[in-house]
């Protein structure tokens, strides 16, 4: 795997059986004097049992003015994935190949880049494009920009051996990570991070968590860091038990009661029913932050019940660069510990559908 090693006990690799090998770094060398090179993309979107995904080759990239071309190293499967894959989040252009949180050794650099020199290792994430002209980005809320484009969805991402990111949206990746634990950061850290700072947990307060997965496993070390009380709500068994081990206060299923009034609670689970329990489940004057890109339906709400009181309920869209800067170091010098199932690029279709089912512990993680 290329880039550096940890030189401390950081992250924690949870092993899964999957079809397929990781590809031969023979094969990977022609491949780019060949001009060609396999890649995942979201062929006819709808339920992933279907198949949504197909393998193909495609032309090795080149990249344009400001861009840089990554050999893919690793790459995080986000749930937003799965959302584009399955069809509940509209394709925006056919054939896309997924992936946004993407680690890489830049091997070549498009006109006029020069941010960065070719092999240094570099992450590329979801947001790589704002128009940097509307109010929302002269103000520094870029995520709310009107004209943005995504990794994965507006261009092709990460699904595949080679990918190409505009310099001005990648990320210099801590070298305390390597590239299978680097990976989930670029995005499920980035956004759980910006969830926590929108749910205004005030200092030492009481958190509820929705759903316990990629994004949520780290969040949830940064309130523990900053001395809050954790409360962990997930259908899974598993990721109680991951939650646990990871210091939680408590861990207990998603429809449930925490133990005591939250001071915020942030949705990480895609379901709409859990808004109403979690808003129950505030104390007077608490805010929900719901960190998913997509969710189901909201059942009708209870003014007396779940939002008298000044209760508060926030949505998150996408990150700010600065959002990710921050949270970059912050992970690095909090030496948080990121659970990582691995799969190989070949898997990435069975990566997926373990997602789907809530087989996946941590964050899964595609690596070359």
């Amino acid at each position: 795997m290329t880039g550096p090693s940890r030189s401390a006990p950081v992250g924690r690799d949870v092993r899964a059986t999957v079809a397929g090998s990781d590809l031969d770094p023979a094969i990977a060398r022609a491949g780019v004097r060949s001009g060609a090179m396999q890649a995942w993309v979201v062929d006819a979107p709808g339920p992933i049992g279907g198949g949504p995904l197909a393998l193909v080759d495609r032309p090795v990239p080149e990249p344009g003015p400001g861009e840089v071309r990554l050999r893919v190293s690793a790459c995080g499967v986000c749930r937003t994935d799965l959302h584009l894959a399955e069809g509940d989040l509209p394709p925006h252009r056919p054939a896309t190949v997924p992936g946004h949180e993407i680690v890489g050794v830049i091997d070549a650099l498009g006109p006029g880049s020069g941010r960065f020199a070719v092999g240094e290792r570099v992450g590329g994430a979801w947001l790589r494009h704002t128009c940097g002209r509307c109010r929302w980005c002269r103000h520094g809320a870029e995520n709310l920009c009107v004209d943005p484009r995504f990794t994965g969805w507006d261009a092709d991402g990460g699904y595949a051996e080679w990918a190409v990111v505009p310099e001005a949206y990648a990320y210099r990746l801590p070298e305390v990570f390597d590239d299978e634990h680097a990976a989930p950061l670029l995005c499920a850290g980035i956004i759980g991070y910006r969830a926590l700072r929108r749910a205004e947990l005030p200092p030492g307060g009481r958190l509820g968590v929705y759903g316990f997965g990629a994004s949520a496993h780290l969040a949830a070390q940064v309130a523990l860091a900053q001395g809050a009380v954790v409360h962990v709500l997930t259908r899974s068994e598993d990721a109680r038990r991951h939650a646990l081990a990871l210091g939680v206060h408590s861990a207990g299923p998603a429809d449930g009661a925490p133990p005591e009034p939250l001071d915020a609670a942030i949705l990480f689970a895609p379901a709409g029913e859990l808004v109403l329990p979690a808003l129950a489940a505030l104390d007077r004057g608490g805010t929900l932050a719901v960190a998913g890109i997509h969710l189901s339906d909201i059942p009708a709400l209870d003014y007396a019940r779940h939002l008298f009181q000044e209760r508060q309920l926030r949505s998150v869209t996408a990150n700010t660069r600065a959002d990710g800067e921050e949270f970059l170091a912050l992970a690095a010098r909090l030496g948080l510990e990121v659970t990582t199932t691995r799969y190989p690029l070949a898997a990435a279709d069975r990566a997926l559908a373990d997602l789907a089912g809530d087989r996946v512990t941590g964050a899964a993680v595609l690596v070359a």
